[in-house]
């Protein structure tokens, strides 16, 4: 199999998206292959009501990780019109009696977003029904390349 560099690609991709961020209002981003959030949403209430009919009161972990799973979903990267999910910004989430773990990255290590996109990400999970408490650690390593980009997000940016 041949071995194509999609970095000069994604960099004038990335070039274009600014350029029309900084020429419009307000930026809208797209949504990511076709899932709505509607949908997504109605999975996690079906889930929660299985739940409930089971006699927990409280949403299993793998439920809970479901949950915040959609929600980082909902969050757009502010360069890269994907959310931070799909861009495989996200590296590890985890749950535990309702308290969620997050470490995540960004795509260069001077992004501008560095001091307060964690929190915006912390704050946006702490809203979600059933988790108590959340933090979000930024790390560094391994670092973020192309090759972390879900299919979704390669599709969106027009890379495949």
């Amino acid at each position: 199999m041949k071995h194509v560099n999609l970095e000069p690609r994604l960099e004038n991709k990335k070039k274009e998206i600014m350029e029309q961020f900084h020429a419009a209002e307000v930026a809208v981003p797209p949504p990511v292959a076709g899932v709505s959030a509607r949908a997504e949403r109605a999975k996690a209430d079906m889930d929660t009501r299985k739940e409930m009919e089971t006699g927990g009161a409280t949403p299993s972990e793998p439920v809970l990780k479901q949950r915040v799973t959609e929600t980082l979903k909902t969050i757009y990267d502010p360069e890269i019109p994907v959310n931070i999910f799909d861009l495989g910004l996200i590296y590890r989430v985890g749950i535990k009696d309702g308290f969620a773990e997050i470490d995540m990255t960004l795509t260069t290590p001077g992004c501008p977003v560095a001091q307060t996109f964690p929190g915006m990400v912390e704050a946006a999970v702490k809203q979600v029904p059933g988790i108590s408490d959340a933090t979000v650690s930024l790390v560094w390593e391994p670092p973020w390349t192309q090759a972390m980009l879900s299919e979704a997000a390669r599709l969106e940016l027009g890379l495949i």
